[in-house]
């Protein structure tokens, strides 16, 4: 369901872990539910410490794990729960395979790649496939690996050669390797070339390992002659070559794969076809509908303006995007982004450059809502603190998300209470009058892995504000945290006597999770980010108060809202003011193209982005003709 991200996919049965020498043996049966596995060739432990700049957004997990984007796309696409081992790193597998050295488990043994290395991370895939993910009890039926690069880097081969050798452990009909390749298009002659696939399934052939399905990028459906020529060079039947031509967005893949058998062609490979039946696709088949309905003929939208660090890298904000974007399908909203640089809304900018501080303060001015979302370092901070007060004095639904809740609050101290010195110290260390401080238990000499991460609970304080109210009167939340600055809690009585409201505490009272204004539409900021969480379906409640709020329907779902706070992913409950969709059995992408510009498009160059004049759809339905289309992973698209 994600391979429009993956070099290689490798599918093999958890239940063969236990006895290996079991191999194919083993009675079929029908597969419930899968744990994906994500393999970062770079030497960093985690992605905690990478700028959004070099690798896109750092994605939280629950137990605290920072983590790839694409682990995010998982959880989104499966609606399941990950851990920090599920994302494996050449960093992680050297320090575990030293650290069994300085233990002096290798017995005096000289430590090599091969076979230390590469039997630390058969090892590790063996541990963590049995993790279960999804709520229910006992492993995953199958396990999903997604080998990233590019065939021949150096930084993979260690991965090679250790799938090289799991693969030949459990044996044919236990592991499955999906080849994901590029098959471009002369824009000349629109001629689909086949030599780019052909070289790097020789190239994976030469590293020990043969695809067994072939998984095709394109901007259009191979034909079929195009298909017979793969199969003939790279030994692949035609069935199991699986065609992944541009859509109007993420949400057709799924439904894109179905109609090409996919999954049987996996579940072949797999022993697992005897028991397969027809993938439960009814619900996501109504979303889709859904987003189409939106895309082609909704005229109602929603604007909202990003001020953020990282607008030039849409990837730094991906949750939050796709949090926006589930909130607005619910709201039968179109969703327009407006990308607005923090530092182009400060005075300074009017000198160096007028007319980007104009244009920025157009489109904050011009937005039904304003989002600041997470962020580090001082830059734009300034910028960010006046569109919190334009915000505020001007009755603009307002969301603040973790360093958005922290400049809420120095911006109404510095404006309501007349603390005009006012900051936080992670700008200013010297600050006479620190609104926002480190946390104690934070450490000042190591960056990775010592902030505050992970899933945490939130008791509300306050019972009758609109933070309970969304979350449906719950007496606590949980939502996953990424921080090391806080409010002052020496500041908190006198912000909560000038009328800010501090609804939600962590489980001691002295920190700060949530705020509010009363005398406001529509103004919170979350400590939290409430955005890792938000599904398609079940969007976030912050997410979905701040969609509604900017188009003056808060009141009417404020008092209408049955949300089951983490229900039992099995439930998949609905919240009750999500409208039911027409439901139909078969989407035609013909229909789509006729009426959603997306994509698909012979007169650009085969670069797989998004280009600007055609992005008024591509982004999962996000409206934006200023929506930025540089991508961390040069694909384009994401799920």
């Amino acid at each position: 369901m994600l391979t429009l991200m993956l070099h290689h996919a490798l599918f093999f049965k958890e239940e063969l872990l236990p006895d290996l020498s079991n191999k194919s043996k083993q009675n079929p049966k029908t597969v419930n539910n899968s744990s994906p596995f994500y393999r970062d060739p770079y030497l960093n432990t985690d992605a905690g410490t990478m700028s959004p700049f070099e690798h896109g957004e750092v994605f939280v997990l629950d137990d605290g794990g920072e983590v790839d984007l694409d682990l995010g796309n998982y959880e989104r696409f499966l609606d399941i729960k990950l851990t920090h081992d599920h994302n494996i790193t050449t960093g992680k597998i050297y320090q575990f395979v030293i650290d069994k050295e300085r233990k002096g488990d290798y017995l005096g043994k000289t430590v090599q790649v091969v076979p230390h290395i590469t039997d630390a991370i058969q090892e590790w895939i063996e541990r963590v496939a049995k993790i279960p993910v999804d709520g229910q009890d006992g492993p995953p039926d199958v396990c999903v690996i997604e080998l990233g690069g590019t065939i021949g880097d150096i930084e993979s081969m260690p991965f090679i050669e250790a799938i090289g050798q799991f693969s030949y452990r459990v044996g044919p009909g236990n592991f499955c390797l999906v080849h994901v390749s590029l098959v471009p298009v002369l824009n000349v002659v629109g001629e689909q070339k086949t030599k780019p696939t052909q070289h790097s399934v020789r190239g994976l052939r030469g590293l020990g390992l043969t695809p067994d399905i072939l998984a095709c990028r394109s901007t259009m459906p191979l034909d079929k002659n195009v298909k017979a020529k793969l199969s003939q060079f790279c030994h692949v039947t035609e069935e199991c070559i699986i065609t992944l031509y541009d859509v109007p967005n993420i949400w057709h893949v799924p439904l894109l794969l179905r109609d090409q058998r996919a999954h049987e062609a996996i579940l072949k490979v797999l022993n697992l076809d005897s028991s397969s039946k027809e993938p439960d696709l009814d619900e996501w088949t109504q979303r889709v509908q859904r987003s189409y309905i939106l895309t082609s003929r909704l005229m109602l939208k929603v604007r909202i303006a990003m001020v953020g660090k990282y607008t030039g890298l849409s990837d730094s904000y991906l949750s939050v995007l796709k949090a926006l974007l589930h909130a607005s399908v619910s709201c039968e909203r179109k969703l327009i982004v407006d990308w607005v640089p923090a530092s182009n809304l400060e005075e300074a900018t009017i000198v160096e450059n007028p007319e980007d501080y104009r244009s920025a303060w157009n489109l904050l001015k011009g937005a039904d809502g304003v989002l600041v979302p997470g962020g580090f370092g001082d830059r734009g901070v300034e910028g960010k603190i006046l569109a919190a007060k334009y915000a505020r004095e001007n009755k603009i639904p307002y969301l603040g998300i973790c360093l958005g809740m922290q400049i809420a609050v120095v911006e109404f101290s510095r404006s309501v209470l007349g603390v005009q010195d006012a900051s936080s110290t992670e700008f200013d260390k010297d600050s006479k009058s620190p609104c926002v401080i480190f946390m104690p238990e934070g450490s000042k000499t190591h960056m990775g892995g010592t902030m505050r991460l992970g899933s945490r609970r939130t008791y509300f304080h306050v019972n009758d504000c609109t933070s309970a109210k969304l979350y449906g009167n719950a007496s606590f939340v949980e939502e996953r945290h990424r921080h090391r600055y806080e409010v002052n809690p020496d500041m908190v009585a006198q912000l909560e006597s000038a009328g800010m409201s501090f609804t939600g505490k962590d489980e001691s009272g002295e920190r700060m999770e949530i705020v509010e204004l009363s005398d406001h539409p529509f103004f919170i900021g979350a400590q939290f980010h409430p955005e890792f969480k938000s599904r398609p379906g079940k969007p976030s409640p912050l997410f979905i108060g701040l969609i509604a709020a900017a188009v003056g329907e808060l009141d009417a779902i404020s008092g209408n809202l049955a949300v089951v706070h983490d229900p039992p992913l099995a439930e998949k409950p609905m919240y009750n003011y999500t409208l039911p969709a027409p439901r139909f059995d078969k989407i035609s992408f013909k229909d789509y193209d006729k009426h959603c510009n997306g994509s698909i498009y012979p007169g650009y160059p085969n670069d797989n982005c998004i280009h600007k004049d055609r992005a008024s759809c591509a982004l999962d339905g996000v409206y934006s003709d200023r929506i930025n289309v540089v991508f961390s992973n040069g694909n384009g698209l994401h799920g």
